[in-house]
Order: structure tokens, then sequence, then C-alpha cells
């Protein structure tokens, strides 16, 4: 397909002009006008963009990309230039969706962890200057919570951080998630009534306070809880351009 046609697919997939992100969001980086295969990854790396030239990828479609406003304007030197420069040398595209992708209510990265749990009745949730960035959902029948992080621990693959509220049943039902860096969203659950509230991050202070709250709090890591959006993206592209070839390049980032 045409670099331009995956353009035009992804916008009206994420529909990124309804969201106010920290960076641009689409086509960062403009490289060959026929794509043949497709490196998915959650952030555009040394080491993924290294990773997407040896695969010969025509494309690499990711979740964090190289641009961010509060980075400010940057020179195409040092580690950052070792970022891009594998891209641009190899003519690869870099397509990157940040909020839009946290926020999708089927193929984002919070209702992609919510299906991975056995959530049900999703709706969204943690409203961010207008646009829904996450989920919430409920468990067929309330869960004890050490059964939800060993839940967690199994299906991210990664320790789980947990702040334990000492005057709580100890049961969890309902559930809100903003995956990656929304460590201080659990006001939100705790304002709705739910029991529990599922991120990537957790600060000291969010800790002791979201604990005090009495509302249950699992920090499953950053990449950790950002990997199953762009999985669930790369098989969306499967299902929709069978001719496509595609590809997951994971990361070793304990974050």
């Amino acid at each position: 397909m045409k670099t331009i046609e995956l353009d035009l697919f992804l916008k009206n997939l994420l529909r990124p002009e309804t969201f106010d992100d920290y960076c641009p969001n689409g086509l960062q980086i403009e490289g060959r006008d026929e794509i043949k295969k497709i490196a998915f990854a959650v952030s555009a790396t040394r080491e993924s963009a290294e990773q997407a030239a040896l695969a010969k990828a025509d494309a690499l479609i990711v979740h964090h990309g190289v641009f961010w406003k509060f980075h400010g304007t940057k020179t195409l030197t040092g580690p950052f230039a070792k970022r891009v420069f594998p891209l641009i040398k190899n003519e690869i595209n870099l397509f990157a969706y940040h909020l839009p992708l946290d926020g999708h209510p089927e193929i984002g990265n919070a209702a992609s962890v919510a299906k991975l749990i056995g959530l049900n009745t999703l709706s969204s949730f943690g409203i961010y200057k207008g646009a829904s960035t996450g989920i919430m959902g409920e468990f067929s029948k309330p869960i004890p919570a050490l059964e939800v992080k060993k839940l967690l621990e199994e299906k991210l693959g990664h320790s789980i951080l947990y702040s334990n509220p000492p005057e709580t049943k100890g049961s969890i039902k309902s559930v809100g998630i903003i995956t990656g860096g929304a460590k201080s969203e659990w006001r939100d659950a705790l304002k709705l009534g739910l029991d529990a509230y599922i991120t990537g991050e957790m600060s000291e202070h969010d800790y002791h306070e979201s604990r005090e709250s009495g509302i249950h709090m699992f920090a499953g890591g950053h990449h950790a809880t950002e990997k199953f959006g762009i999985i669930s993206l790369m098989n969306h592209i499967k299902k929709e351009f069978p001719i496509l070839e595609c590809q997951f390049l994971d990361s070793e980032n304990p974050a």
C-alpha cells in the first residue's frame, strides 16, 4: 500500500485531532512511498529503529515517537541523531500515536489491558482536556486484591507495585485503567467510587495517598502496560490488510 493510504487509515482509526497531546501524532518521519512491511514497537528508540532497519521494514509504528513538546527544539546530534538516522538512512516511515492509542475504546492500551484481565462492561474513563485516555470496567464477580495483583503479574509479565489499603474488605470488582505514566489519576477512580486503579508507574506520595484514601492502586510498568495497544493495532492492521507483513519489536525495558 502507499504511505499516504496508511496515513489516512491511521488518522481515521485513531482520530488524533480529538486529542490535545504532548506531541505530534501521525507521520513524524517521512520515508519511502510504498509500504510492504511494517514494524511495531512501544517506543521509537535507537534499538527499535535499528531493528526495523535490519528487518527491512518500510514503516515503524510506535506509541512513543521521537518528538515531544516538553523536549523543546533539538538538534540532530548525539544520541538523538543515532535514534533518528537509521530511519532516515533506510527511508523508513515513522508513525507515532500517543494519547489516541491510549484511549481508543477497542484497541487502545487501556482497553487491551482491560480485556487481557477479563473486565466486562467497558466504558471510557480518565478525561484529559476533553478526551478519554482510559477505560473502566468490572470483573464478573469480586476478586481478592492479591489475586488481582497475581493476575496482573501473569498477564503483563512484570512485577507489580501495589498500595494495599488497610481499611477495605480486600476484594475488587470495579477498575479504572490508564496505562503508562498516569500515576496521579487514581483520584479520578476514587471520585467515581471504583475499587481499584491500574496504571504503569507509581510515585512515593501516590503510594501513600491512594492507600490512605482506600483505593487499591496497581502499577505494572510503563512499557509493560503499553505494549498491548500497539500489538492490538498491529493485529487490526494485519486483519484489514493481510497483504502487509507485520512484526512486533519487543524491548527489555523494565521501567
